[in-house]
């Protein structure tokens, strides 16, 4: 067995090369480079060229080393491949994190604390009542599942919604556009985790946003692509909408001049909610390649018409 190493993201080639030959061994890993030889059955890609594909287009199945395939499916690739991305790969639990530590700095108003500090104010507020900030996850596959179920343990309501219908333990759940209305009235709290698709692209703009009950708060960990930024700015300063934890965007790096920089009601990470572990992801990859060996369909296989 031959696979192919493209990892295009700046990290060095030679821990992953070592991690894959000892997960897999006596097969053949290597470090992609142009004008290799169309030898390979496999590979184990994140960001990579057209020209990967281009050159080798005998390839069976691309490993991705992400969950989101938006990227990947963007290219030109040979209609038999199978494309096949991570599941977990240690990012459910820092997305649950990240969600967590975002929703309860807003529920518990510690960024207005932090201004009191700057300030010299010894001024305690209410405590806010976990009732009135129903949290919605948008996306319940296995990270969106993981998320609601964490944020469930601070004892908020939570919904969730997904394109097709989904079950969760103890969340509200909504599915199709017959019930994303219903869902987005009962939320004030909007988690993003949808995959990026040509159905979910923009989906987070003024007409979704605006039926969140007032004072929401839109916390955004998926793709940039999801968020209509403009409309964002605009229920922010019209007083819909109190804040936003964004750690995606549309053009990435976010632009200098970009204004969610300077808005006060905005925090912005530079995509770091869940990063992809080395370890782990060798993991998930190499249990992928024996279930095909063994003429398996693949945990984290992608239906690539419906674009995860």
């Amino acid at each position: 067995m031959r696979l192919l190493l493209c990892h295009r993201d700046g990290q060095p080639a030679a821990p992953w090369l070592a991690d894959l030959r000892a997960a897999l061994p006596g097969a053949q890993v290597d470090d992609w480079r142009p004008g290799l030889p169309p030898v390979y059955e496999h590979a184990v890609a994140w960001n990579p060229p057209q020209q990967l594909f281009d050159e080798q287009p005998q390839l069976r199945a691309v490993f991705n080393l992400g969950a989101g395939v938006d990227r990947l499916l963007a290219l030109c690739l040979p209609p038999a491949l199978r494309v096949v991305r991570l599941e977990d790969a240690g990012m459910a639990v820092q997305m649950a994190e990240y969600v967590c530590h975002a929703l309860i700095r807003f529920f518990r108003g510690f960024d207005g604390y932090a201004r009191q500090q700057q300030a010299r104010q010894w001024a305690p507020r209410p405590a806010p009542v976990r009732g009135d900030f129903p949290v919605g996850v948008m996306g319940l596959g296995a990270l969106g599942a993981r998320v609601a179920q964490a944020v469930r343990q601070f004892d908020f309501p939570v919904l969730g919604w997904s394109r097709t219908p989904r079950r969760v333990e103890g969340v509200r759940c909504f599915d199709g556009a017959a019930g994303l209305h219903e869902f987005l009235r009962g939320t004030r709290v909007l988690v993003c985790l949808l995959p990026l698709t040509g159905d979910t692209r923009g989906i987070l703009r003024r007409d979704t946003l605006a039926r969140l009950r007032p004072g929401g708060y839109v916390i955004n960990v998926a793709r940039g692509g999801h968020l209509v930024e403009a409309d964002l700015r605009a229920l922010l300063d019209e007083g819909h909408l109190a804040g936003a934890a964004l750690d995606v965007a549309s053009a990435e790096p976010l632009p200098a001049d970009s204004p969610l920089w300077r808005h006060p009601g905005v925090t912005v990470t530079p995509h770091v909610s869940a990063q992809t572990g080395r370890r782990e992801a060798v993991e998930e990859v190499a249990r992928a390649v024996r279930a095909l060996a063994a003429g398996a369909a693949p945990s984290g296989l992608v239906e690539r018409g419906r674009g995860y």
